[in-house]
């Protein structure tokens, strides 16, 4: 038997993104730009697909941009809010995911911009005092702060973040690579001015995703080239990447509640076990559901003398997990999410992630495993 429980990395094509995508693939391959026959049928796809994305998210399409995925979004927004909205510090904080802390400091050190990092708590919540001492020192700047933390599963306050945001005149970018398509949003009611996405983290297909600009944003020629995308991002679409990405969308929120109900089940039954079978397990990250992503568990386990291998020993047992973001899990450097909490760096961890296809039956199985390695310790 294998289990995939690295759905935070990736998650599996579902079959009717897979379904919907096919007839685009084998049939619809005009250039959307053309204006005969064969490029009107593609445009057409496309905007279909934004307007039911737009449905889906309380917004207009017009504030859409479809993108290669959720850096590319996280990239276009930050450069964005420095280039044509002329900010000058940037407010986030050191876990983010790499292509919103690395681009930070691009930032800052060739345009000389002020970047301000929160310090988080041992669970990787952030003080929104601290971030209120920042903005009252009004000057043009940009909060970015992911929803969900896609390591540890931590979850931001985004309505109060947004909120004060407001109050002191700051743009907000939030990257909700990990929880689109797995809580819902009002996008036009939350007033958020960046939000991005990837459709392979809902069951969607890779090399797609969107970046939201609220209608507020006055944006200029992001990538130059041609006038796909009202002018905004020159090259030829990926459109049935984009028909994928509405129906993971659409697919996601036709049965949200059922799903999270399943999923957080899931998770809740994983914590429950781990704490009778492994003496001295805790958990990194919040693991309150009102608190924490529901797909996702990081687990802080007991060391042992092979503490190092744990993640390949789960491996050859069937067991597909990660240690942490699987953007980095090759390099040598450990997690800088992990560090960023102070975690105990003697003690391995796994991350868990769930979805919507995962079974108590392969959650029962990971357990097995993972007891297996343990038994000589718990002797």
């Amino acid at each position: 038997m294998r289990v995939y429980l690295d759905n935070a990395a990736t998650t599996p094509l579902a079959k009717e993104v897979a379904e919907a995508m096919i007839p685009v693939l084998q049939n619809e391959f005009g250039n959307p730009s053309s204006t005969h026959f064969y490029g009107r049928q593609t445009k057409a796809l496309i905007e279909t697909s934004r307007r039911s994305i737009a449905k889906q998210l309380n917004c207009s399409p017009n504030e859409l941009i479809f993108t290669s995925g959720g850096t590319e979004a996280d990239n276009i927004a930050l450069n964005t809010a420095v280039y044509q909205l002329g900010v000058k510090r940037i407010i986030s904080t050191t876990i983010e995911h790499h292509a919103v802390c690395h681009t930070i400091e691009h930032l800052a050190e060739r345009e000389n911009i002020e970047a301000c990092w929160l310090k988080v708590d041992s669970k990787g919540n952030i003080d929104l005092n601290e971030l209120e001492s920042y903005l009252k020192d009004e000057k043009p700047t940009l909060v970015s702060l992911m929803h969900a933390n896609n390591e540890i599963g931590t979850l931001t306050p985004i309505e109060k973040v947004s909120a004060l945001c407001k109050k002191y005149n700051a743009y907000f970018h939030t990257d909700t690579v990990q929880t689109m398509g797995h809580y819902a949003f009002d996008l036009n009611a939350l007033g958020i001015d960046f939000v991005t996405c990837a459709a392979h983290k809902f069951h969607g297909p890779k090399g797609i995703g969107f970046l939201y600009a609220n209608k507020r944003i006055k944006t200029d020629v992001l990538i130059h080239g041609g006038a796909q995308e009202r002018g905004l991002r020159g090259g030829t679409e990926n459109v049935y990447g984009i028909v994928g990405l509405a129906k993971a969308i659409e697919l996601a929120y036709s049965h949200l509640e059922e799903h999270q109900a399943h999923v957080q089940g899931l998770k809740s039954y994983m914590i429950n076990r781990l704490q009778s079978i492994l003496p001295g397990v805790t958990f990194h990250g919040e693991i309150a559901p009102e608190k924490s992503l529901y797909t996702v568990l990081n687990v802080c386990l007991p060391p042992t003398e092979k503490s190092g291998m744990l993640l390949f020993t789960l491996d050859l047992k069937g067991v597909a997990c990660s240690g942490g973001s699987a953007c980095s899990s090759g390099a040598a450097k450990g997690s800088h999410v992990l560090e960023g909490i102070h975690a105990d760096n003697s003690r391995p961890n796994a991350r868990f992630s769930f979805s919507r296809y995962t079974t108590k039956e392969e959650i029962d199985f990971a357990i097995e495993q993972l007891e297996a390695i343990y038994e000589k310790v718990l002797v």
